[in-house]
Formats: structure tokens, C-alpha cells, sequence
């Protein structure tokens, strides 16, 4: 469903192309990159759609098995953003274990921990604050829910992944600027 024209600048001789095998790893990426996309495709911004279109083209010619600088080109753009959606929805997956840690994701995801780290600091965020970011807003969804009232809010802080409380309060305070409970109290806040 791709225009040959998309794909002749990473893979000059298509037909060629489509002989060889290419990454079996990219082919996964490409379908991980595929699904997320298809579960929540609403996309407004243009650049943003052009940017996820030439991503599934990288993933496609990657999987191919394009020419060498193609591949260079490809890895830089498609399977990093690919590869990073990959470990975000690996951390939203086990965002609940308190044992999640950048080894564990690695392992999951075959990829070296350092690898993982440069995927987060090229967003300008380390692995660590993306993981307490998205424990910190997983525990405001559901003190907002007035269906969850029941449930104490250290029972929240545990099933979001958090040890400690009084961690889980100061985190909580310092990124929403109100206590879990003012949160509770009036989801506004």
C-alpha cells in the first residue's frame, strides 16, 4: 500500500529489495510502530503525520533490506523512533512493578540499557524521570476517578508502582503542584 516512489530514495531497486530478506527486528518494530498507530491515529498536525509516515517508510525498507546508506539513513530516523515507541509501551506495560528498571526493559526489548538511555536523552529526559512521570499521572487518572473513591491513596501510590509514600507524595506535589488528596478533593486542582 506504499508508493514505490515513497521507498525509491532507501531502496533504488525495489524489486531487487523485495527478494532479500531484511531485519526481522525491524519487521517487529514496524509492527508494534503499526498497531500503536492504529489503536489512536489522530493526528492534526501535518508535520507530526509526515514525521510518522517517513518512520513507517524507514521501518519498511529496513525490513526489505535496503542498500547501506539506506540503511544508515533509516536507522537514524525510523527505527529510533520506532524502537523508543517500544520501550514506552514496555514501561506503560510493567509501569505497575516496582521492580521496573532500564535492565528489565533492555532484556524485554534486546537492546543494551545504554542504548535505551540514549533513546530517552535525545527527548531531553532520562529513563528514570519518564517512568515516575508516567507512575505520577497513572495516580492522578485514577484519584480523579470518582469510581476509584474507595480505594486510600497509599493503595493508589502501591498500585502505581511506588515503595514509599512519603516519596510518592513529595513526587506528586512537587510535579501537580497539590497533595493527592487536594487532587481527590477537586480533579481541577
Amino acid at each position: 500500500m506504499v508508493p514505490r516512489s515513497d521507498l525509491a530514495s532507501l531502496l533504488p531497486d525495489i524489486e531487487e529489495a523485495s527478494t532479500r530478506v531484511g531485519s526481522n527486528d525491524a519487521l517487529r518494530l514496524l509492527q508494534l510502530y503499526l498497531s500503536a498507530w492504529r489503536e489512536s491515529f489522530n493526528i492534526a498536525d501535518p508535520a507530526v503525520l509526515q514525521l510518522a509516515v517517513t518512520h513507517v517508510h524507514d521501518l519498511l525498507a529496513l525490513a526489505l533490506g535496503p542498500t547501506r546508506e539506506a540503511e544508515e539513513i533509516a536507522n537514524g530516523r525510523g527505527l529510533r523512533a520506532a524502537r523508543l515507541k517500544a520501550v514506552k509501551a514496555d514501561i506503560q506495560s510493567n509501569l505497575t512493578a516496582r521492580d521496573l528498571s532500564v535492565a528489565a526493559v533492555a532484556r524485554r526489548q534486546r537492546i543494551s540499557p545504554r542504548y535505551i538511555h540514549m533513546l530517552f536523552e535525545s527527548e531531553g529526559v532520562t529513563f528514570s524521570e519518564y517512568v515516575l512521570t508516567a507512575r505520577l499521572a497513572s495516580a492522578r487518572q485514577t484519584l480523579s476517578d470518582p469510581r476509584q473513591a474507595h480505594l486510600s491513596i497509599s493503595a493508589i501510590a502501591y498500585a502505581s508502582g511506588f515503595g514509599d509514600l512519603s516519596y510518592f507524595n513529595r513526587a506528586f506535589r512537587r510535579c501537580y503542584g497539590a497533595t493527592p488528596s487536594e487532587v481527590r478533593r477537586d480533579p481541577l486542582v
